[in-house]
């Protein structure tokens, strides 16, 4: 059965793992990637640019399906974070994605529609979306393909 996932990164990160073709989520903890199966539909959501400082974005900013392969433990890159290895799992990104804005999409989607507070649930960085809601934001993103 597909699932859906949202990873909740900053913009300047979500670009690497769509360059590297892979997901991080949590700071790189390893239960939200081991809960993805290939085939699951995954979507960024970008509240800022970057992190500490970066500037309010609020978008989705990158679409795919998880890919063939296990969860795996990256190695250690002693020229940013000696000792930092992140878990991680690939995903084949939509090339066709473009960024699309969460506000129009609030009183659509089944993670905000109803909830002036939607956006405490997203702290927790990685969560299971409705086909419904994975749907709109494809469409959004203008990537059909993805959907069904």
């Amino acid at each position: 059965m597909t699932r859906y996932w949202l990873g909740v990164v900053q913009r300047a990160h979500v670009l690497l793992g769509v360059e590297w073709g892979i997901a991080q989520t949590n700071h790189g903890k390893r239960a939200g990637v081991q809960r993805m199966q290939p085939g699951d539909g995954f979507v960024y959501y970008s509240p800022k640019t970057s992190h500490p400082d970066g500037d309010p974005l609020r978008e989705f900013t990158a679409i795919g399906r998880v890919a063939d392969g296990d969860v795996y433990q990256a190695e250690s890159d002693p020229n940013l974070m000696a000792g930092f290895r992140p878990w991680r799992r690939a995903v084949a990104y939509s090339s066709h994605a473009h960024a699309a804005l969460i506000a129009p999409l609030l009183p659509v989607l089944d993670l905000t529609r109803g909830n002036a507070n939607w956006g405490f649930q997203l702290r927790r960085g990685h969560l299971e979306l409705t086909k419904h809601d994975f749907e709109v934001i494809a469409r959004e993103m203008g990537t059909d393909e993805l959907v069904g």
